[in-house]
């Protein structure tokens, strides 16, 4: 006897891009894309009623044998404080409902953020034959996904380290790794995998690395090669965007230095201060040069800094120009 196949489905969480793969796939699943755009319905779930889809679903599919509905936010926004009981009754009917759909009908929820797991629709759809959901969560460490997307979908390989940088530049954002790993794949147009140097070359990561040479060249106390360093990316880059960018690595560098201070081992220090893995691999490298004492003493001055650029007591420029300068000295 085969499995009967769900008539509705329930995807949530912010993994807003796997959950937008399945979707896609679920309509190449429709047939001839003409039939297919004629037996599909997307209703928005802040205006759309119970009545609206189970009525979507219950007609009869056009020269096919399914009808898709895509419901747009509807589970969170019944089930949000201040719904009351009107949002009680909404998703009591749907429930009713849901449980008694034609084989034909195949409904989509679909939801941006995970839904509780009191939220009667997604219970029923753990409990119901006809009943399907999937938590779309993106994963800590992106770098194997990297891997497998470039393969999967683009036919390429990518460098184990490679796929590292590109996972920390872009932490959880997969539609933003997708789309820099075409640009990846189409430079290297087969010839051989992606490598960590046109991962710096190719995408914003290149900005990250610059400023994590600068503050190597800080550390060793060279002025210069660090001033060389801020004038290339104040070539390319807003001065206040980059001074952002100098005081988190600093922060980071303050964490990390507290963390192996403490006794932590270095191969947990991305879980224990929230970075990826290839980062805190950095930080682990490059903390060497700095002592606690140095390293606070560099955010006070970073503070100042921040607090002349506002007041207007000096440029955007000029105070990153001192700032180099002064940490280097």
């Amino acid at each position: 006897m085969s499995k009967r196949a769900p008539t509705f489905y329930v995807l949530h969480g912010p993994d807003n891009f796997s959950c937008r793969a399945q979707i896609h796939t679920m309509r190449d699943q429709m047939g001839d894309p003409s039939l297919a755009e004629l037996n599909t319905t997307v209703l928005d779930g802040k205006t759309a009623t119970t009545a609206d889809v189970l009525s979507s679903a219950g007609a009869m599919p056009f020269l096919g044998d399914k009808r898709l509905v895509i419901v747009e936010g509807m589970l969170s926004w019944l089930g949000r404080k201040g719904a009351g009981k009107a949002g009680k009754a909404q998703l009591d009917a749907l429930v009713e409902g849901l449980s008694r759909l034609p084989p034909h009908a195949r409904v989509v929820f679909v939801e941006s953020e995970a839904l509780s797991e009191r939220n009667p629709v997604l219970k029923l759809a753990k409990t119901d034959p006809g009943g399907y959901h999937k938590l779309f969560d993106p994963p800590r460490d992106a770098t194997r996904w990297i891997e497998a997307q470039a393969r999967q979908e683009y036919d390429t390989e990518i460098e184990p380290r490679a796929a590292a940088a590109l996972a920390a530049l872009i932490e959880k954002d997969l539609r933003a790794a997708d789309s820099e790993l075409a640009k990846l794949a189409a430079y290297v147009d087969g010839e051989r995998p992606i490598s960590e140097a046109d991962v710096a070359l190719l995408t914003p990561y290149v900005a990250e690395a610059d400023v994590f040479e600068m503050v190597d060249a800080l550390g060793r106390r060279d002025g210069a090669a660090a001033a060389r360093l801020l004038h290339r990316l104040l070539d390319d880059d807003d001065p206040l965007r980059l001074f952002g960018m100098i005081v988190r690595q600093f922060r980071l560098l303050i964490l990390a230095r507290e963390y192996l201070n403490e006794g932590g081992a270095p191969g947990q220090m991305g879980a224990a201060i929230g970075v990826h893995p290839y980062v805190a691999e950095k930080l682990t490298r490059q903390v060497r040069a700095f002592t606690l004492d140095q390293l606070e003493m560099i955010y006070h001055f970073l503070l100042e800094t921040d607090a002349g650029i506002k007041t207007g007591k000096v440029g955007d420029v000029l105070a990153l120009d001192l700032l180099v300068a002064g940490i280097a000295s």
